[in-house]
């Protein structure tokens, strides 16, 4: 008999995690309460709470939540303003969910007095670290409970199998050979794996992609957009104010029109192994290149260095799970507080997959001066002459490294 008397399930209402909340009632014999985060994946959601009342979960135990615009305000826009990229490619749109997710389970367990949360990552992936650093950092004391690492079905015709056994509801995709990709999706991207992506070598055929139509048969004709900034986030575009989460559609929408953000990427996973993947983040592809071309007029040279040495350090603690660490939390206050100057619009050119910055302006904030940047004549706003004692100094260590090889030699 288990001491589990209470679990809350993250709960998608697909085969795995339908399997999963059959066997927490057989194995664990506890209540189940089921958690559906709408964070924009794009699917009707109805169908997990008829799905969850046909295992039995009482009305008031089914918990389908909208988090679209908490998860761009308090997620995405923050990490953005670091302008966090995982090993140079990836823009971290599975990773960054995660931590969104966890908290809302940890919120409903202490909700509805439960001692335990679950969770349908494999063993070999990312997200169990990430949800359980999550569930750790926000309840020390929380029992997880990751099936995937307890069972025996670890292929899908055992969970096929156990599906029938049970009288569990399945997809006819999964009837007729299962969808052809394990994709995850959000309002930031949509990710695709496994199935013949699992040879790196062959190209990605171009019927997955959902979100972009490709480069080729983008628009012939450019698009141009406005893009107006308050403190490092996006509060408007074309003039027009709009929430985090109307902001990020908005933006899918006109990157997926241009083939903007498509992403074939063999990714180091935190478990040690490679893993090749696709992705489409169009709004964030946009987001990307707009936010460092604002900063770029409005922050001082050595601050935007600095960001830019700390950046890769931010984006894998995101990648692996830390964002509730002490350190992540120490880093978004310096990122913040360099984004108080971030204010202003930034015009780009979508076009065949391309976003082409091609002007920006801050009327408060700009530190670029034409009286001194000019080519004509500056009026003597900056004197030629103090580049020469500027550069010899910089220059003694490498004359007297030079005599010195000299001598020597």
């Amino acid at each position: 008999m288990s001491d589990v008397k209470k679990a809350v399930l993250a709960y998608s209402g697909g085969l795995d995690t339908s399997v999963i909340l059959k066997w927490l009632q057989d194995t664990y014999q506890c209540e189940v309460i089921t958690f559906t985060a709408d964070l924009g994946q794009g699917e009707e959601l109805e169908p997990a709470r008829k799905k969850a009342l046909q295992f039995g979960i009482l009305p008031e135990h089914i918990f389908i939540d909208d988090l679209r615009e908490e998860f761009v305000r308090d997620f995405v826009f923050p990490m953005f303003r670091a302008n966090a990229v995982y090993e140079g490619e990836y823009l971290l749109g599975t990773s960054i969910a995660r931590p969104l997710i966890a908290k809302r389970q940890i919120e409903i367990a202490h909700q509805t007095g439960a001692d335990a949360v679950a969770h349908g990552a494999t063993g070999k992936g990312n997200d169990q670290v990430r949800f359980e650093l999550g569930y750790y950092a926000l309840d020390p004391n929380i029992k997880v409970i990751a099936p995937w690492r307890e069972w025996d079905l670890l292929s899908r015709e055992k969970l096929m199998a156990y599906a029938e056994r049970h009288g569990i509801p399945v997809d006819m995709k999964h009837k007729q050979g299962g969808s052809p990709y394990s994709m995850d999706a959000n309002l930031l991207h949509i990710s695709f794996e496994g199935r013949h992506l699992e040879d790196p070598s062959r190209e990605a055929e171009d019927s997955m992609w959902r979100w972009t139509v490709s480069p080729e048969q983008a628009p012939d004709s450019a698009e141009y957009l406005e893009i107006e900034y308050q403190r490092g986030d996006i509060v408007g575009l074309n003039g027009t104010r709009l929430s985090p989460a109307t902001v990020l559609t908005r933006l899918n929408e006109l990157g997926g029109k241009h083939g903007i953000g498509r992403l074939d990427l063999v990714e180091n996973r935190y478990v040690g192994m490679k893993s090749r993947g696709c992705y489409e983040t169009p709004g964030g592809t946009i987001m990307l290149r707009a936010h460092r071309a604002i900063e770029s007029l409005c922050l001082d040279r050595e601050v935007a260095h600095l960001k830019d040495d700390l950046m890769p350090r931010y984006a894998s603690l995101i990648y692996n799970g830390y964002w509730w660490a002490p350190e992540r939390r120490a880093l978004q206050v310096l990122i913040d507080h360099t984004q108080q100057t971030v204010n202003g619009k930034v015009r780009v050119k979508l076009y065949k997959g391309n976003v082409i910055v091609v002007g920006r302006e801050s009327e408060s904030d700009s530190l670029f001066d034409s009286t001194i940047a000019t080519f004509e004549d500056d009026a003597g706003a900056y004197d030629q002459k103090d580049a020469a004692g500027f550069i010899k100094l910089n220059a003694l260590r490498l004359r007297i490294a030079a005599n010195l090889a000299r001598r020597k030699g």
